[in-house]
């Protein structure tokens, strides 16, 4: 049964449980469904899980980028009353964490990143010059998993929606322009907060030499490869992801 989404003002979310908050942050194309193990399973675990859905599409266009992601999410815990959280980004979800970290590192307990932008990553494409070719969209977004059957029915016909929408193409490649603006190299050696690299030896979308770039420029980092996996190892391998981070939050006293 999907979670209930609330709304309350500017912002739609799930939540569920009691403790350290988790604040999950999706991609790009991405939606809360792409969570929904985790959603499940830490709850269970003495955590409680918040996925807000991000104004990727609802910003003025002069707005739409990480920064104004990022005032989103500080504005977003500020309402909740959360002083202290965890942030889990995936693709330009991890971007945000990062760039989150980067101005309000007080506001940050530890931070998980799987297949996350902030140096380099490999979109399904800067102009999307086939985006009405089921078949071309199709193989773009298999190329995201290892196992080509995640890439369902349902997934392709939400990213057809998505990317033949006029207002939310053009939002998409003003955030996928801002990504490429606001790479981080240059500001990973300086966070000192706990962070958790969880990575897909088959991603196509940020390589592994991605992940291996960001442990080695990260100074309190940790990296951990999941086998046959893509992009986003949260939806396509959740029960290995899933222990790989409770071990870790237990190991980190998180």
């Amino acid at each position: 049964m999907k979670p209930k989404l609330i709304k309350d003002g500017e912002f739609s979310y799930w939540e569920s449980g009691e403790g350290q908050p988790i604040i999950i942050l999706h991609g790009l194309l991405g939606d809360l469904s792409n969570f929904d193990k985790v959603f499940e399973y830490f709850p269970k675990h003495g955590y409680k899980v918040i996925i807000p859905q991000l104004p990727l599409y609802t910003l003025p266009i002069i707005k739409t980028n990480v920064k104004n992601l990022v005032k989103y999410t500080k504005d977003f815990i500020n309402y909740r009353g959360f002083k202290e959280v965890v942030l889990f980004g995936n693709s330009l979800g991890g971007h945000v964490a990062l760039y989150f970290t980067k101005h309000y590192p007080e506001m940050v307990k530890a931070v998980v990143l799987a297949g996350s932008s902030g140096l380099y990553e490999n979109s399904l494409g800067s102009t999307y010059p086939k985006r009405s070719n089921r078949d071309y969209i199709r193989a773009k977004v298999e190329e995201v998993f290892y196992d080509p059957a995640i890439a369902t029915d349902e997934l392709v016909d939400y990213i057809m929606v998505t990317i033949n929408d006029r207002g939310k193409i053009i939002r998409t490649l003003a955030l996928a322009k801002s990504a490429i603006r606001h790479n981080m190299s240059g500001d990973l050696p300086d966070m000192n907060v706990p962070i958790c690299l969880i990575w897909g030896k088959n991603d196509k979308v940020t390589p592994p030499d991605v992940a291996d770039e960001f442990y080695k420029l990260l100074p309190d980092s940790d990296l951990f490869w999941i086998d046959k996996c893509g992009h986003a190892p949260m939806m396509e391998r959740p029960e290995i992801f899933n222990e790989i981070l409770l071990a870790w939050f237990k190991k980190r006293k998180i």
